[in-house]
């Protein structure tokens, strides 16, 4: 099956950056490959709600960010890597959280699916996670 590894968490000061990366393997997975699917980043901090941050649909790109992060996260995928990137800037104190990517295939129009990942509740595939750490 489709496995997720997240990795580039750490501990940084405010205002710093981060680059958390979810390497993705097992494709073909029942006939579909890496850019079948929307690949999404989620984030958790202990006792609270999990929350979407970002997901991407790698086949055409489209894109879904939480409101709170736009202009300081980027998503990006490289299908040839099989890899999707959260670049994190300007990172403050309640970015704190254990982050998460999953992946899945939501059924929804084109341009329309990394929305579906990220509002919905993710996708059936998730990795374990890497924690995310700010300093005040």
């Amino acid at each position: 099956e489709v496995q997720l590894v997240e990795s580039g968490g750490g501990l940084v000061q405010t205002g710093g950056s981060l680059r958390l990366s979810c390497a993705a393997s097992g494709f073909p997975f029942d006939g579909h490959t890496f850019d079948d699917y929307a690949i999404g980043w989620f984030r958790q901090v202990p006792g609270k709600e999990r929350e979407e941050i970002s997901c991407i649909n790698t086949s055409d790109g489209s894109l879904y960010y939480l409101d709170s992060v736009k202009g300081r996260f980027t998503i990006a995928t490289d299908n040839a890597k099989n890899t999707v990137y959260l670049q994190m800037s300007n990172l403050k104190p309640e970015d704190t959280a254990i982050y998460y990517c999953t992946a899945g295939r939501p059924l929804a129009p084109r341009g329309l699916i990394a929305d579906m990942l990220c509002r919905g509740p993710g996708g059936n595939f998730w990795g374990q996670g890497t924690q995310v750490t700010i300093s005040s």
